[in-house]
């Protein structure tokens, strides 16, 4: 009897063991699928909002509770709607038998900036030359993974030659962005969500609603190339700064690019805008 009740015991463990496992290797699977993408700064955000309910609780802010715990019954809704292309994509990997094989690449961290902002700056002065319509977009801390998938992947180190190659009209990928990561062209011919806002004006065409809209999304740096007028344009944080010479282009480049220390915390005041 007491062997009995001992094997049970050691098969419970084991199937203990086995359960956490499994909800383990699920939940760091699912980290690695919205890796790179928009969902990691929502999930900082919402993880805020989660610690702040009993944080307003403990100080007894009654109102600030009351107002935290209604915002956190609406993510019940909101979550699959924020949520709505890292569900479908997981989704799709699910049936496609992908979700437990797909690996994900880690970022280099050490990123020389001012070859990368020399290259880009190299290539769109050239294509501004021949008036070769472009769209560069530079990822920051916000993800494009998402975008990165509409595009055709190129995986090559960032270089002013490659990026006047892939905008050569009539070619396959002279349509869409190009999209790089760290100092490496990740994909080419991707689609960009397209600004609503009425800032560009009508004479402004698609390729620089793009350059706005991404700017809008994330928190990525795009560089337009106009094929009617070669102007350059940067656009940054919703905003679009057109007619820039190279030196503009760079300063702005690096001013957005360059490596800045992590600031402390701050809950009730604003950082500075880069």
């Amino acid at each position: 009897m007491l062997s009995f009740i001992h094997n049970m015991t050691a098969f419970s463990w084991f199937i203990s063991i086995v359960d956490i496992a499994i909800v383990s290797y699920g939940i760091y699977r699912l980290f690695l699928l919205i890796r790179g993408t928009r969902a990691v700064q929502l999930i900082k955000g919402i993880a805020l909002l989660l610690l702040a309910v009993p944080i307003s609780k403990w100080l007894k802010l009654s109102a600030t509770h009351m107002v935290l715990q209604d915002i956190q019954t609406m993510l019940i809704v909101a979550i699959p709607i924020v949520f709505q292309p890292e569900l479908r994509r997981a989704l799709e990997q699910l049936g496609q038998g992908r979700f437990f094989s797909e690996n994900l690449l880690a970022r280099n961290e050490e990123v020389d900036v001012a070859h990368v902002i020399d290259e880009v700056a190299r290539a769109a002065d050239r294509l501004s030359r021949s008036r070769t319509g472009a769209l560069m977009v530079i990822e920051r801390q916000t993800g494009l993974q998402e975008y990165v998938a509409t595009g055709t992947p190129i995986g090559a180190v960032v270089s002013a030659a490659l990026l006047e190659n892939i905008f050569v009209p009539n070619t396959p990928l002279h349509d869409g962005a190009c999209i790089i990561r760290g100092d490496r062209v990740v994909a080419a011919a991707a689609f960009l969500p397209l600004t609503e806002s009425a800032q560009p004006g009508s004479e402004l065409g698609s390729r620089h609603r793009a350059a706005i809209g991404i700017s809008e999304q994330s928190d990525a740096i795009s560089v337009a190339v106009s094929e009617e007028t070669g102007w350059i344009s940067i656009a940054a944080e919703g905003r679009l700064y057109r007619r820039l010479e190279d030196r503009a282009l760079r300063e702005m480049l690096m001013r957005y690019l360059r490596p800045r220390p992590h600031p402390p915390l701050r809950l009730w005041h604003r950082g500075a805008q880069p």
